[in-house]
């Protein structure tokens, strides 16, 4: 699908979601020594990831450029899973990133950093608790309960990129939850549900964070990542089954994230198994 500009003639067609605002976006972040480099925003697209993977495969696309949707026709979510969501009720966008400087072996790193920046940029800007769920689901509490509220989903791009991309739910309300699991920031109580300052906050979180992975050569314990994404990670201390590729499962205590980002899981049999791909479900609360 062609992707539409963001001033189309339905652009206050819902007043309680108003579009973003791409000029103050594009000052707000694109400015002398910053990590952004543009700043797009699109009324519809059918996946931000599956374009801007398109322009930096074709050298259109600058480390640092952003790609924003206001809605996303055929979006995805890690395994595979679909992502929907009513036009301007999220953040749905994506970023370039090429970090050359960094071992491809510790690029594993990349879609766990963002979530740490999500989770960190959200609290901050929309004044709610966050959580990660392993690797980088954004979970809040609704009513009592946690809900997840984001995902991220990490591609390669040609010469040397990777395109990460993000959507949270921001306002939508409990009828319009794609999934009864699902929650979204303002069912979590967010005391500023402003896209334009949360979209801000998350991407200068992740200016922050990437900028300290980079500068580190990737190692996630010299740059506190590791500790950080730990602190976080509502995961760790559960007891979780992991729905492991091949149709094996393991049950066990998620103990530890390893310096490759993997979830250590400690069997009942004494083993320990670092787990790098799966679905993680948790079995006991915290």
């Amino acid at each position: 699908m062609t992707p539409r500009d963001a001033s189309d003639d339905s652009r206050w067609s819902d007043l309680d979601r108003p579009p973003l605002n791409a000029a103050a976006l594009r000052r707000g972040l694109v400015r002398v020594g910053s990590l952004w480099s543009e700043v797009e925003v699109v009324q519809r697209t059918g996946s931000t990831n599956s374009d801007l993977v398109a322009r930096a495969e074709a050298g259109e696309a600058a480390e640092g450029a952003v790609f924003v949707a206001e809605e996303q026709t055929a979006a995805r979510g890690r395994l595979d899973r679909q992502w929907t969501a009513p036009p301007r009720s999220g953040l749905f966008f994506s970023v370039l990133l090429r970090p050359e400087e960094v071992p491809v072996a510790r690029w594993g790193w990349i879609p766990l950093l963002t979530g740490v920046a999500v989770a960190t940029g959200l609290s901050r800007a929309a004044g709610v608790d966050t959580a990660l769920k392993w690797p980088n689901d954004v979970l809040v509490t609704v009513g009592g309960e946690e809900r997840k509220a984001g995902g991220i989903l990490a591609e390669r791009a040609g010469q040397g990129g990777v395109v990460v991309g993000v959507g949270v739910n921001v306002t939508l309300k409990a009828e319009e939850l794609p999934v009864p699991q699902a929650g979204s920031l303002a069912l979590a109580g967010a005391v500023s549900t402003d896209r334009d300052t949360l979209l801000r906050g998350v991407l200068r979180a992740l200016e922050d964070w990437y900028g300290r992975w980079r500068s580190a050569g990737g190692d996630p314990a010299a740059c506190g990542l590791q500790e950080t994404y730990a602190a976080g990670c509502a995961t760790l201390g559960r007891t979780v089954r992991a729905e492991l590729p091949g149709d094996r499962s393991l049950i066990g205590e998620a103990v530890a994230v390893d310096g490759d980002g993997r979830l250590v899981i400690a069997t009942k049999e004494g083993v320990q198994e670092p787990v790098g791909a799966g679905d993680i479900v948790h079995l006991r609360p915290a």
